[in-house]
């Protein structure tokens, strides 16, 4: 199994649900960045389950730099961390071994290494191995902060309830508003019905899915590549990584396909010495690479597929249909702590692109 992605800024996964700890090792990361460990902590509690609305696996979640790190700095060299598993309940999974639970790669694993994976909480296809990439993107976060680039998102839909949409073109406040909750909806009570949504979905052994819409503020024109590492390739090959994403859309996306050329085309004009756009249906990016404005796109996280009702399923060993009720801790919507994965992976592949820039340029767009 390859679990390693990047081509300047390079991670690598590891660890398993139930084993002794997941981490990741990042490397190509700079030297002399001076962690802030508070904001690291509070990434990690923002994907960290809480209260009736998330999984009762509650994990302290705390980051151990094994290498790459002195006196809470950057050294240049491989970074690898590592969050120790201290609530594993494997007994729940022993009973389903050979049950394919509906949804899950329990079958698709199966089939794929023959047996030998650590089957027990999804091992490897966690949920539980995004902890560390949330570590890491951490470190990218901040990176990207110091050199004015600002990452949020907020849960946009759930069932039929809206949040209020980012500006296309100015949605710096709106990212400093959610990256300071925990349920980050912009809109207080588009957040409240959410929240009711989630706790009826538990009340009924269901689950939700939501969309979730992100945006990259302050991000220089001519980050990324034309077509194979293109901004858009790599962000979704990165954001398709975490299991529950089902669906990417960048700018106004899908809606594209209802607009004619001169709706959909966004008109440049030169403002306060700076080239601009008037709209931003393309989402900040054009043939690949940016282009200055706001980067946007929104991501589809479908439902937990853990739920507490009876399904019909097999069981892979004997060949046999069965009825399956699953057992076990379990969120009935896992898309508000996504949200931090999303913002971690979406500061990872910017910071792998940006530092593929030629180097004719600083990566600020100014010709040395």
């Amino acid at each position: 199994m390859k679990s390693t992605f990047g081509q300047n800024l390079i991670i690598s996964l590891f660890g398993e649900s139930h084993g002794n700890a997941v981490g990741c090792v990042l490397d190509g990361f700079p030297s002399g960045l001076k962690i802030d460990f508070d904001f690291l902590n509070a990434q990690m509690d923002k994907r960290r389950a809480q209260g009736s609305l998330s999984t009762a696996r509650h994990e302290a979640d705390q980051v151990k730099f094994i290498s790459g790190v002195k006196n809470g700095v950057t050294c240049g060299t491989p970074i690898c961390l590592m969050i120790e598993n201290t609530s594993q309940h494997s007994k729940d999974y022993s009973k389903m071994r050979y049950v394919a639970r509906p949804s899950h790669a329990d079958y698709t694993a199966e089939i794929k290494y023959g047996g030998f994976q650590d089957a027990d909480g999804g091992g490897h296809f966690s949920g539980r191995l995004t902890a560390p990439l949330v570590a890491a993107g951490a470190l990218c976060l901040q990176l990207l902060k110091e050199k004015g680039v600002t990452i949020g998102s907020h849960l946009y839909q759930m069932m039929d309830i809206k949040d209020d949409a980012f500006d296309a073109l100015n949605p710096v406040s709106q990212i400093e508003v959610c990256n300071k909750k925990v349920f980050s909806v912009l809109n207080a009570d588009a957040e409240k019905k959410m929240i009711e949504c989630i706790e009826q979905a538990r009340a009924n052994k269901d689950s939700v899915g939501a969309v979730i819409e992100t945006a990259v503020a302050g991000l220089p024109a001519g980050i990324g590549n034309p077509y194979f590492h293109s901004l858009e390739s790599v962000l979704s090959h990165l954001l398709f990584s975490i299991g529950g994403v089902k669906g990417i859309e960048f700018g106004s996306g899908f809606d594209l396909a209802m607009m004619n050329g001169s709706k959909a085309n966004d008109s440049f004009v030169v403002k306060e010495n700076k080239v601009m756009t008037i709209t931003n249906h393309n989402g900040g990016i054009n043939g690949g690479i940016s282009n200055g404005m706001p980067v946007l796109f929104k991501t589809v996280i479908k439902p937990t597929p853990s739920i507490y009702q009876m399904q019909k399923t097999v069981d892979f060993k004997s060949m046999e249909n069965v009825d399956l009720e699953i057992e076990g801790r379990h969120d009935p919507c896992i898309a508000h702590r996504a949200r931090a994965v999303i913002d971690s992976l979406t500061a990872i592949a910017v910071d792998d692109r940006r530092m593929s820039r030629s180097i004719e340029t600083d990566w600020m767009g100014k010709s040395k």
